[in-house]
């Protein structure tokens, strides 16, 4: 007799018809006095084994039918196709062995509150939907990393320890740092990335970034993955156009991997194709302001857009819609001035609709040396702590563009979430540091 190969779930079609070992955890069970049906978990998919007490006997199906969810298991059986199961196989089991026992997993089928599930965030990983979700965001970060890759971007670790502030002062996490004074939790790795245009010209950078924000809504997280790209010799128009290719292509390819987890968070992908195949709105915060104006809004220049203005102008334009040109004090001092009206810079962001909101946020960077040394005053900015910085305007300094995309936003876009906190492993919150 052949040896038994060990395969994963991601192994299936490789080995139809033939006699498999597969090992993972209970996921559920169901069935009869004559047969049961036990989930088998493993590589982030669900296996429904057949478990048949004419084949196994008295006592093994017994011990079948009794086994707690999750307890981990060893299972040996024919693999055959099966359409009505989840993932088209099913494994008709000749014999099991117990790997671990499980003691009153307390995430059962039930209905559980959110606090609960936050709670048990290390085990709530293994619920079906969340094995979903994680797979997306897997997904993803290979075409975020894939796209970059194939259009000749470099990419560029940023520290996550920084003496720089790089948005707002009052959302930094601070720390000491040793004799030197304090140190922030990066907000951006962006004014790193901006050092590297000058010798690679295109750059990106992927990973975490923090933000103090007394914000409890549903689009914020404290700590959260942002990818941002820098390009030498790239205008404001031109970073346009590469930011809508860059999140047209990263989500069709995504949606593309992701049907069976896309089905099981019920997201029909349909209506997220069809906002992809037009060109994407553009307005001016200016004709943004018009409009809202028109509509009863109480709003006036300088104000922000808040979540609920900008689905309306979604809803105007049918899909997502660039607003760019915003009011200079409202704007980062690195953003560059507008030369046609310096009320405003040459910033964008893009907001989706579906109350997804903002997800990116981009600008031609000023270039200037006296210019930037005089934003930096206006803001009350240490100038000395952005020496380094300022020494890129002196050398050789170049028109150049960027942006930084939220990954937890993206996501919950693509599957059709109403909270970025399921959107990233262990969520971290104003309320919520465990576990």
């Amino acid at each position: 007799m052949s040896e038994v190969s060990t395969i994963d779930l991601n192994r299936l079609p490789e080995h139809v018809n033939q006699t498999v070992r597969i090992q993972g955890w209970v996921h559920g069970l169901r069935g009869s006095n004559a047969r049961q049906f036990l989930s088998l978990r493993n590589s982030g998919k669900i296996l429904q084994v057949l478990a048949e007490k004419e084949i196994l006997g008295e006592d093994l199906f017994s011990e079948i039918k009794h086994l707690k969810q999750e307890t981990s298991v060893e299972v040996i059986g024919k693999l055959v196709e099966n359409e009505k199961s989840p993932i088209g196989y099913e494994l008709v089991l000749s014999s099991f062995k117990k790997v671990g026992e499980s003691d009153n997993y307390p995430i059962t089928p039930k209905e559980h509150g959110i606090d609960f599930l936050l709670s048990q965030r290390h085990l709530w990983l293994r619920s079906s939907k969340q094995l979903a979700i994680i797979k997306v965001r897997s997904e993803l970060s290979y075409q975020i990393r894939k796209y970059f890759h194939n259009n000749q971007f470099t990419l560029i670790d940023t520290p996550i320890l920084t003496g720089s502030i790089g948005e707002s002062a009052g959302t930094l996490f601070s720390t000491e740092y040793f004799d030197l004074g304090n140190a922030y939790l990066a907000q951006t790795g962006q004014l790193y990335l901006e050092t590297a245009i000058f010798a690679h010209n295109k750059v990106y950078c992927y990973g975490p970034t923090f933000r103090a924000e007394k914000s409890k809504t549903r689009r914020h997280l404290t700590e959260f993955w942002m990818v941002e790209a820098e390009t030498a010799f790239l205008t404001h128009a031109e970073n346009l156009k590469l930011q809508e290719d860059f999140v047209k292509t990263v989500i069709r390819e995504t949606v593309a991997a992701c049907g069976p987890e896309l089905k099981v968070l019920e997201r029909d992908p349909s209506t997220l194709l069809d906002y992809i195949s037009k060109p994407f709105a553009l307005i001016d915060y200016k004709e943004a302001l018009e409009y809202l104006q028109s509509q009863k809004e109480d709003i006036v220049w300088g104000d922000d857009i808040n979540s609920e203005r900008e689905q309306m102008l979604c809803q105007k334009f049918g899909g997502p819609v660039f607003i760019q040109k915003y009011p200079r004090e409202a704007k980062a001092f690195y953003m560059k001035v507008n030369p046609e009206d310096p009320r405003t810079v040459l910033n964008a962001d893009l907001i989706a609709p579906d109350g997804v909101g903002e997800i990116i946020g981009g600008s031609e960077r000023e270039e200037s040396y006296e210019n930037i040394t005089k934003r930096l005053n206006e803001e009350n900015l240490p100038v000395e702590s952005y020496e380094w910085y300022l020494e890129l305007r002196k050398y050789g300094s170049v028109p150049h563009s960027g942006f930084g995309l939220g990954t937890e936003r993206l996501i919950a876009w693509i599957c059709g979430l109403q909270h970025v906190r399921e959107c990233i492993p262990f969520p971290r919150m104003m309320e919520r540091l465990y576990p």
